[in-house]
């Protein structure tokens, strides 16, 4: 039996579990490794049910083999003067082209029976990478052989050396570009930023983080925009005598272009170079704007912007086809819908995201008139690449992988089980899933 059909016998019909739940509450609450985890974190994903599920996915090396390639694929073709100035052009000249790279970038793919993966979206900011690494902490096989015959993608350990190497790297970066902020061996302080943090779902990642980033010697505080004040060419967190100078900034904001108010102080400090921020609005035009799928699936485009033979092959393999919604294309989209998956370009997190099968023509007609509003606003149709299938609990659930990856190369690797038309985290028995290679 090939790989790629035992990793589908496997998901089809494996009903182990391979979760330790204890041993996972003691990684989330700081006793496991060093530097991962702080008490009482456990209790509050205790109570999110199903951010975690019980049982593993199974994926063929040469699958995951070639999801890598094509992170690497894409992430070279961003690289290219025509791919870069393109994007450069949507942002305004005062967008610095030079310095941090942007960390955690999130490859999402839908994986076939026959093993053939497909790349749905790429996101900034992508969640779950440290939640992934107390996962991969709390590995209970159901017999001596699985680790052996069905290795973790994750090594215990792994990730949260990764994290550690990219900050660094970034910052690294930011130092040999010249950045005036970076002029120092490490930054003063790094904000993690998100609007309202303590009320997002992931709160316990950004704690994850802040512990891990702190144990390493950078200080580290969580805060919303608004807490932070660009005065007199430095950014600060806070007023008056407490007042801290920042100079680092993991960005888990979905203001991906800094246009809000309240993002203003971060925009300004990035425009000036006085802060290494990451990822940035630069990364996402680059790569995680929903309208980059059109460059990916458009062949004469990228023999154009100067992207080899080899790799548009790999690209037309993988990269669904899309379109930008439009009159042109209105009547054959809705024709044809079932066939179509409708996105926003700048969407996140799935919102308003919609299967043509379940589109009602209330839904079109709003998508219609968003056509002829500003580009970042239109929708993206995408050929429909159904996602995997996982027997699980009281039946078969959905699922996704995401890679994880810094300046084209992997860090993690993670499944998502779910029921419904996107991936979620609210169905019982779904979550993150810890992923286990079956031999070529």
């Amino acid at each position: 039996m090939g790989a790629p059909w035992r990793a589908r016998a496997l998901n089809a019909e494996c009903l182990c579990g391979d979760l330790d739940r204890a041993r996972l509450a003691h990684a989330l609450d700081g006793e496991l490794a060093p530097g991962l985890g702080a008490p009482g974190l456990a209790a509050q994903c205790a109570a999110q049910p199903t951010l975690f599920a019980d049982a593993p996915v199974f994926l063929p090396r040469q699958s995951v083999a070639q999801m890598h390639a094509l992170v690497a694929t894409v992430e070279a073709a961003a690289a290219l003067p025509a791919w870069r100035q393109a994007a450069l052009a949507e942002l305004g000249p005062a967008a610095p082209d030079d310095g941090p790279l942007g960390v955690c970038m999130g490859y999402d793919f839908h994986v076939d029976a026959a093993g053939r993966p497909s790349l749905i979206e790429i996101n900034t900011n992508a969640g779950g990478l440290l939640l992934n690494a107390a996962l991969a902490h709390a590995g209970a096989p159901c017999c001596g052989a699985m680790d052996l015959a069905l290795p973790p993608a994750n090594p215990p350990g792994a990730i949260e050396s990764a994290v550690l190497a990219m900050f660094a790297a970034e910052w690294a970066r930011a130092r040999a570009a010249g950045w005036p902020v970076a002029q120092r061996d490490a930054p003063r302080l790094l904000a993690i930023v998100d609007e309202h943090p303590d009320k997002q779902f992931l709160w316990p990642e950004f704690q994850l983080y802040a512990g891990l980033l702190r144990q390493a010697g950078w200080p580290t505080l969580i805060c919303p925009p608004h807490a932070l004040h660009w005065r007199h060419g430095q950014l600060w967190h806070g007023d008056g005598a407490d007042a801290q100078p920042v100079d680092m900034v993991y960005n888990r904001l979905t203001d991906f272009s800094l246009s809000d108010p309240a993002s203003a102080p971060l925009r300004q400090a990035w425009q000036a170079r006085q802060l290494a921020l990451t990822p940035h609005p630069l990364s996402h035009a680059l790569l995680a704007d929903k309208r980059r799928l059109l460059w990916l699936s458009a062949p004469d485009w990228l023999a154009q912007a100067g992207v080899d033979a080899k790799s548009r092959q790999l690209l037309q393999a993988c990269a669904p086809q899309a379109l930008e919604v439009s009159a042109e294309h209105a009547a054959a989209l809705w024709a044809e819908r079932r066939r179509w998956f409708f996105k926003p370009a700048a969407g996140y997190g799935s919102r308003a995201a919609y299967r043509g099968d379940k589109l009602t023509r209330r839904v079109w007609e709003d998508i219609l008139r968003a056509a002829d509003g500003p580009p970042a606003g239109r929708y993206i149709a995408q050929a429909l690449r159904p996602p995997g299938e996982r027997a699980h609990g009281d039946g078969p659930h959905k699922l996704d992988v995401r890679v994880y990856a810094y300046a084209g190369a992997p860090l993690a690797l993670a499944a998502r089980l779910y029921r419904g038309q996107t991936t979620n985290f609210r169905t019982p028995g779904g979550g993150f899933a810890r992923v286990r290679l079956s031999a070529d």
